[in-house]
């Protein structure tokens, strides 16, 4: 029997993995951070990118998309 959890984390996974494919098709380097959020455009601040290598998402548009994907 599959509870909320496990679809919530199958849910989740199957976004990462879309996400994670889409950035490969697009010529992504891991551990390379974006200087600039992809959702909003706004900088990312450079303590965020040194200690998030990869990172692409300035601070409130990552929580606001962990928000959604806890929905």
């Amino acid at each position: 029997m599959t509870d909320i959890i496990d679809l919530a984390q199958h849910q989740q996974e199957q976004i990462l993995a879309a996400q994670l494919s889409a950035q490969l098709r697009n010529g992504w380097q891991a551990g390379h951070s974006r200087t600039h959020c992809e959702e909003c455009g706004d900088p990312i601040p450079e303590r965020r990118r040194q200690s998030l290598p990869g990172v692409t998402l300035c601070p409130v548009c990552a929580d606001w998309q962990e928000r959604k994907i806890r929905r």
